[in-house]
C-alpha cells in the first residue's frame, strides 16, 4: 500500500492526494492546519467536521491512502495524515495539500512514543501504509517483511495505549489469505476463514505475501493483548487498480505479482478499484460502531482469460510475469473459489458479524 520510503512517485501521490482533498471539500477555498493535530470545522464552515469524526491515516499519500482520503472527506471526517519522512512532509508542502479538514503530523512507525503522539485526539486509525523498496528488483525482500511485523505490533499498541482511539482498519492483503497447500483432489474455498502457509511461502519466497501474512497475524495479537474496547477489523485486498496505477503503485503492483502464474492457474488473481477499496474501509469503520469485526476480503474482478493477463503485464511493464508465450488461458473450473460475501453482506444489509472479535492465530 503506502511506501515507507517512496521515490520519484512521491511527487504524482502528493499531488494525487491534493486533487482529492479539493474534490472532498467541493473545491472551495479552506485554512491550513497546523503541523499537529487536526482542525474541527467550525459551524457553518461547510465541511460538517465535528468532534468524534477526527481520524488518522497512515500511507495517506500513497494510491490507496489518497483514495481514502477522498472518501473520509466525502463523508464528513476531519483527517489526519501520518507522514513518515521528511521528503513527504516537503512534498505536501510544495503541494499545499493541508487543506479543508486535513492535517499531517510526521512519526516514526517504529516508536511507540511518536505514534502515540500522532494518534492522540483520533478516534479511529487506518492503517495503509506498507514496507516497499523502491530500488529492489521485486519492490519487497524478507528484510521489509520483517519491517512491516514490527510496524503492524507498534501500531496497534499505539492504538491501544491512546485514550482516544475506539477503532481500527488495519489494510492487509488477499495474499494473507491464498497461499496454502492445495489438494488435487477437491476444490477449495478462500474466504476470511484463511490464513497463507508461512512456510510455503518462505520455501517459494514469496516476501510479500509471508510479511503481509505476519504482519495482519501481529496485529490480531497486539489488539487481542490490549485492551478490550479497542475494535480493530482487517481488509485483505486483491491487486489494487484504477486510474493510473500503473504509475503510482508500481511498485506494490510488482511484489504482489511474484507468484501470479499459479495464482491465475489457480482462479485466484483477482483485482480491486482503488475507489472501491476506499469505499470498502469506510463502510467497515462505520460498521464496526455496530456489527462489523474481524477479516473482510475485497476484490471486484477476476482475471480468467489470457488476454485480460496480458493486458495487466503491458500496462505494469512486466511481460511473462503471469503467461508465457503462447500460454493458455487458466482452466474453465479453476481449483479455487475465492469468496467475498462477507464485505457484500455488510455493504448491503446489516447482518451481523459471525466472527469473534479478536481473531486467534497460530504461527508457523
Amino acid at each position: 500500500m503506502g511506501a515507507m520510503g517512496r521515490g520519484e512517485g512521491a511527487v504524482a501521490e502528493a499531488e494525487a492526494l491534493r486533487k482529492a482533498i479539493l474534490s472532498g471539500c467541493g473545491g472551495r477555498s479552506a485554512r491550513k492546519t497546523g503541523p499537529v493535530g487536526v482542525r474541527r470545522s467550525r459551524d457553518g464552515d461547510g465541511g460538517g467536521r465535528v468532534e468524534g469524526r477526527a481520524v488518522c491515516v497512515t500511507g495517506g499519500v500513497s494510491f490507496v491512502g489518497s483514495a481514502l482520503v477522498d472518501r473520509l472527506l466525502d463523508r464528513g471526517y476531519a483527517v489526519r495524515l501520518l507522514v513518515e519522512t521528511q521528503e513527504d512532509w516537503d512534498k505536501l508542502r510544495e503541494t499545499e495539500t493541508l487543506w479543508g479538514g486535513v492535517s499531517a503530523v510526521m512519526a516514526d512507525m517504529t516508536d511507540m512514543d511518536s505514534l502515540c503522539r500522532a494518534f492522540d485526539g483520533c478516534t479511529g486509525v487506518f492503517h495503509t501504509s506498507s514496507s516497499l523498496d523502491p530500488g529492489g528488483i521485486s519492490g519487497y525482500s524478507k528484510h521489509m517483511a520483517e519491517i512491516e511485523v514490527r510496524a503492524a505490533e507498534r501500531v496497534i499498541e499505539a492504538c491501544v495505549r491512546t485514550e482516544s482511539v475506539r477503532k481500527c482498519v488495519f489494510t492487509s492483503s488477499l495474499l494473507a489469505c491464498t497461499w496454502r497447500q492445495s489438494d488435487p483432489r477437491s476444490r477449495r474455498v478462500v474466504d476470511e476463514s484463511c490464513w497463507s502457509d508461512e512456510q510455503l511461502c518462505r520455501d517459494k519466497k514469496l516476501w510479500y505475501a509471508l510479511g503481509k501474512t505476519m504482519a495482519e497475524k501481529a496485529a490480531w495479537e497486539a489488539a487481542a493483548r490490549g485492551r478490550r474496547d479497542l475494535k480493530l477489523a482487517t481488509v485483505c485486498p486483491a491487486l489494487v487498480t484504477g486510474s493510473g496505477f500503473h504509475r503510482r503503485n508500481i511498485t506494490a503492483s510488482i511484489a504482489y505479482l511474484k507468484g501470479a502464474r499459479e495464482m491465475f492457474a489457480e482462479g485466484l488473481l483477482v483485482t480491486v478499484d482503488v475507489e472501491k477499496l476506499a469505499g470498502a474501509h469506510v463502510s467497515i469503520y462505520e460498521g464496526m460502531s455496530s456489527h462489523a469485526c474481524g477479516r473482510y476480503i475485497c476484490y471486484d474482478r477476476v482475471i480468467q482469460r489470457g488476454e485480460e493477463a496480458e493486458e495487466l503485464e503491458r500496462r505494469l511493464g512486466i511481460p511473462s510475469r503471469i503467461l508465457l508465450s503462447g500460454e493458455p488461458a487458466a482452466p474453465c473450473s479453476p481449483p479455487s473459489e475465492l469468496s467475498n460475501q462477507k464485505l457484500f453482506r455488510l455493504m448491503n444489509s446489516g447482518r451481523k458479524c459471525t466472527f469473534d472479535v479478536y481473531y486467534d492465530v497460530t504461527w508457523n
